[in-house]
């Protein structure tokens, strides 16, 4: 059973979220505030979490920075704030994906199931130190070393790097990588997808512009050869 940590200060919308989870075989555990939701966070039981930015003790944002640094199970923002540009914020800061309130419930578990199935994946990686080339991981502790020197991935490089890494040998198309790494609203960015490559091969591989490990298939999308 999966436990899902709602962070939330409606009332009505914590209830209405507890039984759209539980009817999906979840565990859901409730917070009303910034607050009570870092507390519970600690105990490390949550495999996702789903959160409002507009809390009454501060702002969501802080949740996701303080998250990321121990954690790589997914978050689902669900917030009123619609703009782009908090989008954008949010998912840099690290979150999994992002739904505007009003949302369908039905959209909504199907974004929960997708990333808890790719958490699933993920922890089925078989080695906690998965290493090649020159480069070592640390699949657990989310630590990238290339010849015994620390490498700064941020939170989008390291879930773009592991998604490849447990699904190594097999071709994922773009649209498959955009869905799982940034979400299922985009399919068609496939410019993130080019950039992100880059910076990962030219942190990690010997030779950028010849690389080894981090394959395109050209017209498909990419492959992870180690």
């Amino acid at each position: 059973m999966h436990t899902v940590l709602i962070i939330e200060d409606e009332p009505d919308i914590r209830r209405f979220l507890r039984l759209a989870l539980e009817g999906e075989g979840c565990r859901a555990v409730e917070a009303s505030n910034l607050t009570q939701g870092l507390e519970l966070a600690r105990d490390g039981s949550a495999d996702l979490v789903v959160l409002d930015l507009g809390l009454p003790d501060g702002d969501g944002m802080d949740f996701i920075r303080v998250w990321r640094n121990h954690s790589a199970s997914p978050l689902i923002v669900l917030s009123a704030r619609s703009l782009e540009t908090d989008k954008v914020m949010a998912l840099d800061a690290g979150a999994d994906d992002y739904l505007a309130k009003p949302f369908g419930v039905a959209e909504l578990l199907a974004r929960v199931r997708a990333l808890l199935r790719r958490g699933e994946r993920l922890d089925s990686v078989e080695a906690r130190i998965f290493s090649f080339g020159e480069v070592n991981i640390d699949l657990a502790r989310h630590e990238v070393t290339r010849a015994g020197e620390a490498v700064h991935l941020t939170p989008r490089e390291y879930h773009l790097l592991a998604t490849l890494i447990a699904q190594r040998g097999r071709v994922l198309t773009q649209r498959q990588l955009l869905a799982e790494v940034w979400g299922p609203g985009y399919a068609s960015c496939g410019h993130y997808l080019r950039v992100y490559v880059g910076r990962l091969r030219h942190k990690l591989e010997s030779n950028p512009t010849r690389p080894r490990h981090l394959l395109t298939e050209l017209g498909v999308g990419y492959r992870f050869e180690a």
